[in-house]
């Protein structure tokens, strides 16, 4: 299970600029999680990366911008990565997106441009 992954991308100017308190952008990490798990539980992947839950891999990166992420997304669904991009409601502002647990070497290099958050 060690090389299977999940990554989750965060606009990192939810925080920065538009000031949005630390709680509230976790939470859209967790709804995108959860949401992603949700819809591929019959996922190969997904079954192996829950069978060990206390040695799960996540990485956490950060988007610039809305723009940045939407790209993301846009390579991800061109590329036939499974993913979900969280919109939060009602402001129907793209916040985030996760990742479906993948082996690492098939989906790093969509990542790998991307810088940890901070």
């Amino acid at each position: 299970m060690s090389n299977i992954v999940q990554y989750i991308v965060v606009r990192s100017d939810l925080r920065s600029t538009l000031n949005w308190p630390l709680g509230a952008v976790i939470a859209q990490c967790c709804h995108a999680t959860a949401a992603v798990m949700s819809l591929h539980t019959e996922d190969e992947d997904t079954q192996a990366y829950l069978k060990d839950l206390d040695n799960m891999h996540k990485v956490v990166l950060e988007a610039k911008d809305e723009a940045a992420l939407l790209k993301l997304s846009e390579k991800l669904k061109e590329n036939e990565i499974k993913h979900k991009l969280w919109i939060e409601q009602p402001e129907n502002t793209p916040t985030c997106l996760a990742i479906k647990p993948y082996v690492k070497d098939a989906i790093h290099k969509y990542v790998k441009h991307l810088k940890l958050l901070k």
